[in-house]
């Protein structure tokens, strides 16, 4: 039962699930699938030969959701997970997926997801990653996310990463490719203290007229931490390409942020911009003669930046 309302917890945290989910979901836990549901169009097929699903989504697919969360509740698992979007022509769908893991062991607790999207044309896909650790074991909480995106005509993908609490180590590796009149939207928030680390490697490649992708990274980086953050676009043709780091830095971390362009297009306009710097003391000041104590006016600004 403990570990029921331990899962039931995490599941809240990384896909906002307090109940069973309407439409195609499906759940992992521990190693292994813990429930599934499919629906008339979205499909969802275990792979033979690893560990992983395929879900299928038929064209003209409009207002559906699929969630496809992992949690962790036990030490010492150690597992990787290969899943496949295939989404067809003209769709509008929703995709949450999230880890979340427990650890209250000695042993260290890793999920690597391998996540590949082939998106069809004239689709809009929402998909929202959410990662989060707890527990007060010895064992770390790791989490290794590498995800493909391949975007058609005309079609659209905006994603939300987001990892606040918990992750003592991540290597986030995303490569996207992006044909004609393709757009990828990309919003990162992180959070990292004590002495836990995360990596972000965004490659995107424009290779259709009218391609854009717009990166944004948010981060704050505490105590002893450390972030790199690097994001390379290659503009191969009549584009648009914009990627920013944003950071704040504390006590003793710390953080850095390689942008790249390349541009092998006369008409591909690039652009990037990083900012790494502190709370500026008038915020602190300003909330302070209000009432609140250092630490809570630097939870307040740290709240509001990552929002």
């Amino acid at each position: 039962m403990m570990a029921d309302k331990i899962q039931e917890r995490i599941l809240a945290e990384v896909a906002d699930l307090h109940s069973v989910p309407t439409g195609a979901y499906n759940i992992r836990a521990n190693g292994e699938t813990a429930s599934r549901n499919t629906t008339a169009n979205i499909d969802i097929v275990t792979k033979a030969g690893k560990n992983g699903i395929d879900i299928n989504i038929k064209s003209g697919t409009k207002g559906e959701s699929v969630h496809i969360p992992v949690v962790i509740s036990e030490t010492g698992i150690d597992e990787t997970v290969y899943n496949d979007f295939n989404i067809g022509d003209d769709c509008d769908v929703v995709i949450v997926a999230g880890c979340g893991i427990h650890n209250s062991g000695d042993y260290d607790s890793k999920h690597n997801g391998v996540h590949r999207f082939f998106v069809g044309k004239n689709s809009k896909v929402k998909y929202v990653e959410k990662h989060y650790g707890e527990g007060d074991g010895n064992g770390k909480r790791i989490m290794n996310p590498g995800t493909e995106v391949y975007i058609d005509e005309n079609s659209s993908v905006e994603m939300e990463m987001v990892q606040i609490k918990g992750v003592d180590s991540t290597e986030r590796s995303t490569i996207a490719k992006l044909n004609a009149g393709a757009k990828l939207i990309v919003r990162e928030r992180l959070m990292t203290h004590g002495k836990q680390s995360a990596f972000s490697d965004y490659v995107t490649e424009l290779n259709g007229d009218g391609s854009a992708v717009d990166i944004v990274s948010r981060s704050v980086a505490k105590d002893e931490s450390y972030q790199k953050f690097d994001s390379k676009i290659i503009g191969n043709c009549s584009c648009n390409g914009h990627t920013e780091c944003d950071a704040i830095i504390m006590d003793s971390a710390r953080v850095v942020a390689v942008p790249a362009l390349e541009a092998n297009s006369i008409d591909a306009m690039l652009v990037h911009e990083a900012a790494i710097g502190k709370i500026a003391g008038e915020q602190l000041t300003k909330l302070m003669t209000l009432g609140l104590t250092r630490e809570e006016a630097e939870e307040q600004i740290i709240g509001g930046f990552l929002k």
